[in-house]
């Protein structure tokens, strides 16, 4: 029996890691979760999978869950406190980290620092701190096994693959809703537009990083740390039907790539389970439904916030996580409908720009550094 701990579990990842339990309940057990405001679904979640710890965002749902669940045996925590509980839960082995945001870097730390592995769901933990992350993963002798499509792809890609050097990581992009469109033609895009994904069924902000391509900029970010690639390895293709969900060029030109129908589930799975393969009761890839898979070179032009990805990685230190947090505010700025969709790569690259710049970012720096690059934007915008 393996037990987990779940951040995020009223979300879209953590909605689809809760299926992959339900599942496989046999062997996989849930021992906290961490959510945010939806307490009346976090309440179903633990009357359903009964974990010994419960965390929300502040102290007021924290009385409501507690109102709601006084029947249980459950210890309810909250704000950031709550989710280093939830992160470092006695019995855990492997801690999903499935929340959207930098609040995710604190928690991830203190999983590894208590010897978990990390079901790595949460971009901007890499983005921002990958040179801490890394490092201490390595010295703690725990996995980072990601949850993301793509790159659980390229994991998986690599597997037998050890000591044949990454000649090129050929990262895939659905090209999100917007794909063949010009500059032009993206200038009256409303929400619901870029709410409309094409293939994956995910949250509200990272749909519309989609829509930008901003979200490929932060795999880029991802694949450097993960794999541990120059920066120009890392190469973005365009294919329409995400089938193909990554792959990895060798040196004698073989490509070695993961394919499957698009769904989450799969390399959540895969990660709870590595290195085993468990049966996913869901829809199978079948090749000759598919017909035809096509790749096209991403428009970097349009869709600059791609480009403004790899500028910031180019540039290091604190930029990367300028990048993330002004992403970050910018998208949150265009659902409350206060900017325009194509501000939102504007609103990126006049904060790297502007923000003072870190070379040697630790933990502290990297938080201040969001705080100071909200505070801009907000000066502005």
């Amino acid at each position: 029996m393996k037990k987990i701990a779940i951040l995020g579990s009223t979300g879209s990842i953590g909605t689809q890691t809760l299926d992959v339990v339900r599942q496989n309940s046999e062997e996989l057990k849930v021992t906290a979760l961490a959510a945010g405001h939806n307490v009346a679904l976090l309440e179903k979640q633990i009357r359903e999978f009964s974990p010994r710890i419960a965390a929300v965002a502040d102290e007021a749902d924290a009385r409501d869950l507690r109102e709601r669940t006084k029947d249980l045996e459950l210890t309810v925590v909250s704000g950031m406190e709550g989710l280093l509980a939830v992160a470092k839960e006695e019995e855990a082995e492997i801690l999903v980290t499935a929340i959207v945001g930098m609040m995710g870097i604190r928690p991830t730390i203190a999983a590894i620092e208590a010897g978990k592995d990390i079901a790595l769901a949460n971009k901007e933990t890499l983005v921002t701190a990958g040179h801490i992350i890394m490092p201490l993963a390595k010295e703690k002798g725990v996995k980072i096994l990601p949850v993301d499509s793509e790159h659980s792809a390229i994991f998986q890609s690599l597997q037998g693959e050890a000591g044949n050097e990454i000649e090129k990581i050929l990262l895939t992009a659905s090209g999100g809703p917007f794909r063949g469109k010009s500059y032009e033609e993206l200038e009256h895009v409303t929400v619901e537009d870029a709410l409309r994904h094409p293939n994956w069924s995910m949250g509200r902000k990272i749909t519309v990083d989609s829509a930008t391509m901003v979200n490929k900029g932060l795999e880029v970010m991802e694949a450097k740390w993960l794999f541990g690639v120059p920066l120009d390895k890392v190469c973005v293709v365009v294919h329409p039907q995400s089938i193909l969900h990554s792959a990895v060029e060798f040196a004698d030109g073989a490509v070695i790539g993961q394919m499957g129908v698009p769904d989450m589930r799969l390399p959540i799975i895969y990660a709870l389970f590595y290195p085993k393969r468990k049966t996913l009761h869901a829809e199978k890839l079948d090749l000759f439904s598919v017909g035809t898979l096509t790749f096209e070179k991403p428009d970097m032009e349009t869709f600059y916030g791609l480009a403004l990805a790899y500028d910031a990685m180019r540039a290091g230190g604190n930029v990367p996580t300028v990048f993330n947090a002004a992403n970050e505010r910018a998208v949150a700025k265009f659902l409350d409908g206060k900017i325009r969709f194509l501000e939102i790569p504007e609103i990126i690259s006049e904060a790297m720009t502007e923000v003072d710049y870190i070379a040697h970012p630790g933990l502290e720096e990297i938080l201040s550094t969001e705080q100071a690059t909200y505070e801009y934007i907000e000066s502005r915008w």
